[in-house]
């Protein structure tokens, strides 16, 4: 293990001389995302589930704004900073509900990589979409019904910010 560890360390400073990079925490992460998508596929045999040829399209769209709305609530919500703690560092509020963090500079390439990956909703994504695909294959019916009401939690967001935006211009306009 040392030798690996060798390895990775003049991987990252021929790649990234003049700054951290996290490189080993990377390849933990992406393993561990292989490990977890090499699960999914094996409950999916172990189950006899079929993996439908192409999705339907409505499935799509439903598992897209859940993504969005599950890796956003996850990686900025206010509420779910205490899974970011102990990898992120509280800066500052960023408006309706949401906290910018910044990870921890804590010398460990797997936690600091893991920081990223928690206070990023772009990074998260793929990991949400994931887990949601399988449960679309594993259990359609419940996965469905989360899906639909993180997709309504998407939407009334969209129009919380809607109503918010006419009636600061009502506001605005009154003489």
């Amino acid at each position: 293990m040392g030798e690996l560890k060798q390895k990775v360390t003049r991987l990252r400073q021929a790649y990234a001389p003049h700054e951290h990079r996290p490189l080993g925490g990377y390849l933990a992460s992406m393993g561990t995302f292989a490990g977890v998508t090499a699960a999914i596929a094996t409950l999916v045999k172990a189950a006899g589930r079929t993996v439908p040829e192409r999705p339907a399209a409505s499935d799509v769209v439903l598992l897209s704004i859940a993504t969005h709305k599950l890796s956003r609530l996850l990686a900025k919500d206010a509420v779910t900073s205490p899974l970011r703690a102990p990898f992120t560092r509280y800066d500052r509020p960023i408006g309706s509900g949401e906290v910018l963090e910044q990870v921890r500079d804590s010398g460990s390439p797997t936690r600091h990589a893991i920081g990223e990956l928690l206070s990023c909703p772009f990074c998260l994504a793929v990991w949400v979409s994931t887990g949601l695909t399988g449960g679309l294959v594993l259990a359609p019916r419940l996965t469905r019904l989360v899906a639909t009401a993180l997709t309504a939690v998407a939407a009334s967001d969209f129009l919380q910010m809607a109503y918010a935006i006419a009636q600061q211009s009502a506001e605005g306009h009154k003489d």
